[in-house]
């Protein structure tokens, strides 16, 4: 039977097969080329190549988007009817947890799965991103650290779990490490665009901008090399950089050129554009009628069910683009769909709706609201979804609403807060000034 290049065998692969299955893989680590389309080929070749399909449903299932949690539902139902072993077993499991709306159990179930079949690198990745995607910082350092032991030096992709765990590193506030681990991946395989973001987030959390800057400059023919459908993360990254310098300029060409230069229809590169425009905003920013095509963009996939992070997002193009109606529905639709059934569902109604209802407030110039909603909120968001950077909008905009309400005390301590975290950074400067400049009371 055919194996993969860690050894693990390929049910049902030809050797054609398997080898589009490899090349598939490896553009998978590296977040460029055509893994979908290698992933189609080899099922062509071999029909019953079980893990072709269910890397195929994976993705899917992790792009945090209805319609292509659609496809991987009728993935897994195709997978059921191949003759499956037990690693087999646990993948379809893990993928029906995650298209069922149960992220940690599938996290759980990948945690199990890597323990028993260490070198599965597909197991590694998706668990990584499901990691990600319910916000676990511990689980994002964790699943690398128990894995990384058992792979030989010489392993095929290992470098690509030095990139993944540099990242769990900095979730984990683990700077000094992640960085060194990162800097350590990037020498074995430059083009890991995984492990370089995962540096760009220790500079970015530790309030580096300049350094950031150089990082984006010296390195971007690798991230930003044709193919690489990672880049609009870090052309993101590297406008938060002059964001943090006040350049607001030069973030918004960033924005122009790169980040909305080619309007991708993908959820997270909207996330990104979204939270972006919205930082701009906050900055007092003219964006024009940049917000409109991002309303529309979202329309298809904010859906108050499916992940409520990307409908956070979403919130934030319906208000930049004056559509309050938009909104309404948006928040209609969580409170209809608010069962507690899955753990989703409770991202729903335990985070996701008492943020919108923030946002909500801030965009009616309801400030006091907006500030109750949104200082409860931020302490719990971090349980459904994006990294520590994503999540900071939440607190750049309890920031604006309380110095735009007049809430001078609030505003000063939450000033102190975030120039404790990043004591260089002239947001954060201006932040406290302009709260200092508030009458008491």
């Amino acid at each position: 039977m055919p194996t993969d290049k860690q050894g693990n065998p390929l049910n049902g692969a030809t050797a054609d097969a398997a080898d589009l299955f490899a090349g598939a893989l490896d553009d998978f680590n590296r977040y460029a080329g055509d893994p979908l389309g290698k992933l189609d080929e080899a099922i062509a070749a071999a029909p019953d190549f079980a893990m072709a399909h269910l890397l195929k449903g994976h993705i899917y299932a992790t792009a945090t988007e209805p319609a292509a949690c659609k496809a991987a539902a009728g993935i897994l139902a195709e997978v059921r009817k191949l003759p499956l072993t037990d690693r087999e077993q646990s993948h379809a499991e893990a993928l029906a947890h995650v298209i069922d709306g149960n992220w940690t159990k599938a996290a759980l179930t990948l945690d199990h799965h890597s323990m028993t079949w260490p070198h599965d690198m597909a197991a590694l990745q998706i668990g990584h991103l499901i990691d990600f995607f319910r916000a676990n910082a511990r689980d994002l350092r964790d699943r690398l650290s128990r894995a990384l032991p058992l792979w030989p030096e010489d392993m095929h992709g290992r470098s690509f779990l030095m990139g993944m765990h540099a990242f769990g590193l900095e979730e984990a506030g683990d700077y000094d490490a992640a960085e060194a681990v990162g800097r350590e991946a990037l020498a074995l395989e430059p083009a890991d665009c995984w492990a370089h973001h995962a540096v760009a987030h220790v500079m970015e959390m530790q309030g580096r901008a300049e350094d950031g800057i150089g990082w984006m400059v010296a390195r971007q023919p690798y991230w930003a090399a044709d193919g690489v459908f990672f880049q609009t993360h870090n052309w993101w990254h590297w406008a938060l950089f002059h964001m943090d310098l006040e350049d607001y300029g030069a973030a918004l060409r960033l924005y122009d050129d790169h980040v909305r230069a080619e309007p991708s229809q993908l959820a997270v590169d909207l996330v990104d554009a979204a939270a972006l425009l919205w930082r701009l905003d906050l900055a007092g920013i003219d964006t024009g009628d940049r917000w409109g095509e991002l309303a529309d963009s979202w329309k298809v996939h904010a859906d108050g069910c499916l992940y409520p992070f990307n409908d956070m997002h979403a919130a934030m193009a319906y208000i930049g683009a004056g559509r309050l109606a938009d909104l309404d529905d948006l928040l209609s639709d969580y409170r209809a769909n608010a069962k507690e059934v899955t753990e989703v569902d409770r991202w729903w109604t335990s985070f996701g709706l008492p943020l919108l209802e923030g946002f909500e407030a801030f965009a009616k110039d309801d400030f006091d609201t907006a500030a109750d909603r949104l200082h409860g909120a931020r302490y719990i968001a971090n349980a459904f979804g994006g990294s520590h950077a994503q999540r900071d909008v939440i607190d750049w905009t309890l920031m604006e609403a309380c110095l735009r309400g007049g809430l001078r005390s609030k505003a000063e301590a939450l000033a102190h807060e975030r120039l404790t975290q990043k004591p260089l950074s002239a947001v954060n400067r201006g932040f406290l000034a302009r709260a200092l400049a508030q009458p008491e009371g």
